[in-house]
């Protein structure tokens, strides 16, 4: 991957002062390494070069590139409580209980009550489902809720992507004959009352399956499940067939891309497996239609296309749509419900526009601040979470954004490589600084009164006031290339392609296009910016910043038309009117000294 343009890149990248603010570091390679690791691999210099980088040894070059889900499923029964959550279900389906599956209202949560109801529909079991309503029960389980189940007539509850910490809830519902399963992956600090609490992110749990999603942990649920049915029989005495698990390896990639968990160990499996899937799904299918998106679907494709229309319920309409579409099986009805998302999606959008411009200009002040803190009267809960992962993007540092109505808050949290917001929630919980809350280390809910904004973030800066380093390494741009725009290819896109699934823990290699004259610049769609860079030999370039028009970013590309310039990026190829192109999207720009 080395082209001429990388010979000098170590000395260029290091007088770089970007329009972000941001440093470029050169990642280290082994030039010697990598050439060795090409012929022995037999891969092409770019990839082995990208690999070596990452430092995946020659050994574990097929295990990276073909992950197998023989080679890297963990054994379910190695999960604190698996066993004890198999059995009971297994008890409640031979004695016909009533079963319910209580979700999130988010991807994950959404993805995994589907699969579950899917599992038990297709072993001829009709489940309850049930989604809570962000505005009127908030988060996760309630008493009234569980209440109303076993009023129903169910004896068993699945709580998936929720539960963990809703301690009062579950023992509400343990004493009124309601058992409850949590399989869920939010780090707690207690053990729950529950009857079966699957979590790798719990006291007590050595299965090292930490970087799973909900959908994750019920996936291998539903394997141990299933294996523990065959085994005793009941499907030849119940004469149904046996449910194919790979067939729901689609909702597995979904939940694993848009949660955005680590692409580690048996995630790479379940997203490289399950992408072939996605069109298989009516509801899918249908959202790839309204967003015109085209098989080989990528995980770009999931993040973007398929998850912000899944979550739009979640946040502005019915908080059952997701998982909804998920589940429906006819087309004429998955369309229906994709096209009412997508309406929602279009809301959202517009919500989301104006309570940025809102926050960005309430964060101006708190320039000096190690965090971003920003509220107001009316802000929508369902979108202050992608507001603050805006705010985290835009400032390089833990965002918390929170929206009021009568008194009460519900606020999001994002945070940065080094500090843990889950941990920080859940510490102010313990505190009676906020009403509840939880989360992961990168992002946390938590709900407070206005009387305890104050002393939140008091707290708040008790707690982050020595994070400074953690900041500084935010603002780092790793580069693992340099080229030209000549060598900008769809061949070499395709060549990194091959290092995928790119997501979390596994990013997209940043690519650094080195003294290019800015020919073009122009913003588009209201706020990114379109531009075009030429090299020496005149060889082009497209390249685009999405929503950058008011950042410091988009302001340097279209004040530095004309001149020269570098450019930081990630190589996507993909087909217009039949041809294939290649396109930069930009991370970062400088203009040359």
């Amino acid at each position: 991957m080395e082209t001429e343009a990388s010979a000098s890149a170590h000395e260029t990248l290091g007088a770089i002062r970007s329009f972000s603010g941001r440093t470029w570091r050169w990642r280290v390679k082994d030039d010697r390494k990598a050439a060795a690791l090409a012929r022995d691999a037999g891969l092409s210099l770019s990839l082995a070069q990208l690999l070596s980088a990452r430092g995946i040894a020659e050994n574990d070059v097929a295990d990276y590139l073909r992950p197998t889900l023989k080679r890297w499923l963990p054994e379910p029964l190695l999960l604190k409580d698996m066993e004890r959550a198999i059995a009971r279900t297994k008890s409640a389906l031979e004695k016909g209980e009533k079963i319910a599956v209580f979700g999130d209202y988010d991807v994950d949560g959404s993805a995994a009550v589907a699969m579950i109801a899917g599992f038990f529909g297709d072993i001829g079991i009709p489940v309850r489902t049930y989604i809570p309503d962000r505005l009127r029960e908030g988060y996760g389980p309630s008493v009234a809720a569980f209440a109303r189940l076993r009023a129903e007539g169910a004896t068993l509850v699945l709580t998936v992507d929720c539960g963990a910490s809703a301690h009062e809830a579950v023992t509400a519902a343990q004493l009124a004959g309601l058992d409850v399963i949590v399989l869920d992956h939010h780090a707690v600090d207690t053990a729950s009352p529950a009857f079966a609490h699957v979590n790798p992110n719990q006291p007590g749990d050595c299965a090292g399956c930490g970087y799973l999603c909900a959908t994750g942990v019920a996936f291998l649920f539903l394997v141990g499940l299933s294996r523990d049915l065959r085994n005793s029989g009941y499907y030849d005495r119940r004469g149904v067939r046996e449910p194919d698990l790979r067939r729901m390896l689609d909702l597995v990639a979904l939940a694993t891309i848009c949660d955005v968990v680590p692409l580690v160990g048996v995630n790479r499996a379940f997203v490289q497996l399950g992408l072939p899937r996605i069109g298989d799904r009516a509801g899918l299918a249908a959202l790839a239609r309204i967003a015109k998106a085209a098989p080989p679907f990528t995980p770009q494709h999931l993040a973007f296309d398929f998850g912000p229309r899944i979550n739009a319920g979640g946040r502005i309409g019915k908080c059952s749509l997701g998982s909804e579409l998920l589940l429906v099986s006819e087309e004429a009805s998955a369309s229906e419900l994709a096209t009412v998302l997508d309406l929602h999606n279009r809301e959202r959008r517009s919500l989301e526009r104006r309570i940025l411009q809102e926050a960005v200009a309430a964060v101006v002040p708190q320039s000096n601040s190690a965090f971003v803190l920003v509220s107001e009267d009316g802000w929508h809960s369902g979108i202050v979470g992608i507001v603050a992962g805006r705010l985290r993007e835009r400032f390089g540092k833990p965002s918390f954004v929170i929206g009021f109505e009568g008194g009460q808050g519900r606020g999001s949290a994002r945070s940065i490589p080094g500090v843990d917001v889950g941990a920080v929630v859940r510490r102010a919980r313990e505190l009676n600084l906020v009403d509840g809350g939880g989360g992961h280390a990168m992002a946390a809910g938590f709900s407070l009164s206005s009387a305890q904004l104050e002393n939140f973030e008091a707290f708040l800066a008790r707690e982050l006031v020595e994070i400074s380093a953690e900041i500084e390494a935010s603002r780092i741009l790793d580069i693992e290339a340099a080229l030209s725009p000549a060598s900008a290819t769809p061949l070499m896109a395709d060549e990194l392609a091959h290092a995928g699934p790119f997501g979390a823990g596994n990013p997209e290699p940043n690519l650094a296009v080195l003294d290019a004259q800015l020919v073009h610049a122009e913003t588009v769609a209201d706020d990114h910016v379109r531009v075009r860079v030429r090299g020496g030999d005149g060889a082009r370039l497209d390249a685009i910043a999405f929503r950058s028009a008011q950042s410091p970013l988009g302001k340097g590309l279209l004040d530095g038309r004309g001149g020269r310039i570098h450019l930081a990026g990630r190589l996507r190829a993909d087909e217009w009117n039949g041809t294939r192109r290649v396109q930069l999207l930009i991370e970062d720009a400088a203009a040359c000294a």
